[in-house]
């Protein structure tokens, strides 16, 4: 069996939070660079710290006698006893702080940090120095720091205080809601995008979505496209990047999930990169926020709930204008109890007609959303994130008039008090098959080694494309047992294929769809071609979940 990794350099886009890869290296060639994307992600996240950076400036100091032994004299005169601070976040839940120290006329100084999460720092100092601290916060959010210098000599203090907030955020479920629809007007257009045209999606502030939103669970659907082409989803104010979202022929209705940072102004934009208008809608089904009631993730490898082919879940083809209900909480590895929302990717085989299905949470009526979308006979997959009902169940409705298979695999779960917090990232590219004339082979697989000596990093958001696909088949990712080191000194055994699937696509097509996968426990992600022939692939990177 061929394997093959991908080596990624450290490099910054400038301005962004961006990476560049290097050549990719058949394992059984020499890689003429060395790094992984640990490094990449390290890279993104002192990017992502240069635009959120808390200070208080030395003037802010206030000074006073520390108790009954304090000279007042000498209160006075070391007016120069201060300290100035300047804090940025440095991963999901971490936080550097640097505090300019000027002793003044003490010759030797404490100094106290205490970081508002009910931990203190204690250093001692003899000089005026810049003192950096690291600390990692077990919640995400703002949190107030306080660093006091204490005059040992004289009893006096100076204490200063900045507001800090690390660059993490969490989940909160939304009822699934549609925020664009081009053909009806909803989101404020009531006509197609032209090519190469941008769609605005209001987010924060809208249908009850807070405006600090740090970014959305969207679906997007392309419907009827002129021409083939596909849809990038990005942060408004920031240069369009080179990624994918869906991928589209003319005539063609497609559906991808996808979680996309919201800008500054709180909106989200749409590119339509194709030579034809096209018409597209925005369904939410969450947001990410630095809220203490919202819920970290907790990742799963795929694990399959629902194959109504093998009476799995529900039994037989679901009949058309028709749901059935699974129950998820207390499911496997899923807790019974507080959770919020799972991670799923649903999958319509074998459908007698065109329709829709729709995923919600039990306890409602259906909306008027779709998560995937098909026509006659297709296979389609699409990543779906969906609130938990109050008796831990989801309801998966078939809306068209035939009757389809439905396969649902689980690939996680948020719940409020606990699981890992989400840094998005811009979108950027990470790796591409085509670049480097090195399809996956049939029945053959990809490793990626996204998260190698980072155990912290336990889950990547990934949109996965394949490509110039010489025959049918479909894509599972899932964590690899062997680790980097093994694949390098060539001591790795062949891992066993998932049963579970991300994505399925026929001759000739251009499939994406997104993936919330699993660093396992060697941090190594492969990415399975389980059709016969070769195809290309492409991942691109939207974020990544870190445990504190």
């Amino acid at each position: 069996m061929q394997r093959h990794r991908v080596m990624i350099s450290a490099a910054v886009v400038a301005a962004a939070i961006g990476f560049v890869p290097t050549a990719a290296q058949a394992a059984d060639q020499p890689a003429e660079r060395t790094g992984s994307v640990s490094a990449t992600i390290d890279s993104a996240t002192a990017a992502a710290a240069k635009s959120a950076v808390f200070r208080s400036p030395a003037e802010r100091t206030v000074r006073k006698s520390a108790g009954a032994g304090a000279s007042a004299a000498a209160a006075k005169d070391n007016q120069s006893l201060s300290v100035g601070l300047e804090a940025s976040g440095t991963s999901a839940h971490g936080i550097s702080l640097q505090s300019q120290i000027n002793t003044g006329a003490g010759s030797s100084v404490r100094v106290d940090i205490d970081w508002g999460d009910g931990r203190t720092d204690t250093e001692q100092v003899t000089q005026a120095k810049l003192l950096t601290s690291k600390h990692t916060f077990a919640q995400v959010g703002k949190h107030k720091v306080t660093v006091t210098l204490t005059d040992q000599n004289n009893n006096v203090t100076a204490t200063n205080s900045v507001e800090v907030q690390a660059l993490g955020s969490k989940f909160t479920p939304h009822a699934p809601t549609r925020l664009l629809d081009t053909r009806s007007g909803i989101g404020g257009s009531n006509r197609p995008v032209t090519p190469y045209g941008v769609a605005r999606v209001k987010v924060g502030g809208n249908s009850g979505i807070p405006d600090d939103a740090t970014a959305v669970a969207l679906n997007l659907t392309v419907v009827s496209p002129r021409s083939g082409g596909h849809i990038t989803a990005y942060p408004s104010g920031t240069e369009q990047p080179t990624t994918s979202n869906v991928n589209f022929t003319a005539g063609q209705t497609v559906p991808n999930m996808t979680i996309v940072p919201v800008g500054a102004d709180g909106y989200v934009e749409l590119v339509n990169r194709s030579y034809g208008d096209v018409d597209l809608l925005a369904d939410v089904t969450g947001y990410f926020s630095r809220s203490d009631a919202a819920g970290g993730y907790t990742a799963l490898e795929p694990t399959r709930i629902v194959d109504s082919r093998a009476g799995l879940g529900t039994w037989g083809q679901v009949a058309g204008q028709s749901q059935f209900s699974v129950q998820v909480a207390g499911r496997g590895a899923i807790p019974s109890s507080n959770v919020t929302a799972v991670a799923l990717n649903v999958t319509v085989t074998g459908p007698r007609g065109a329709g829709h299905l729709t995923v919600f949470p039990s306890g409602q009526q259906a909306p008027g959303t779709s998560n995937v979308n098909f026509s006659a006979n297709q296979t389609i997959a699409n990543s779906v994130i969906v609130p938990v009902g109050p008796d831990g169940q989801i309801n998966v409705r078939n809306g068209a008039w035939d009757p389809a298979d439905v396969v649902v695999d689980v690939v996680g779960y948020y719940t409020p008090n606990g699981g890992a917090a989400y840094l998005p990232v811009l979108p950027t590219r990470l790796h591409d098959s085509r670049e480097w004339d090195l399809p996956v082979k049939g029945q053959d697989y990809r490793w990626l080694p996204l998260a190698d000596g980072r155990p912290g990093n336990t889950a990547y958001v990934l949109n996965t494309t394949v490509t110039n696909t010489r025959g049918s088949g479909h894509l599972s990712v899932a964590p690899d047992p062997n680790t980097w080191a093994q694949y390098k000194n060539d001591t790795w055994k062949p891992p066993t294929p998932p049963n579970s699937s991300n994505l399925n696509w026929t001759k000739g097509a251009t499939v994406p769809n997104l993936v919330q996968a699993s660093t396992g426990r060697t941090g190594v992600i492969d990415f399975w071609n389980r059709g016969w022939e070769p195809a290309d692939l492409v991942v691109d990177m939207f974020g990544v979940y870190q445990q504190n």
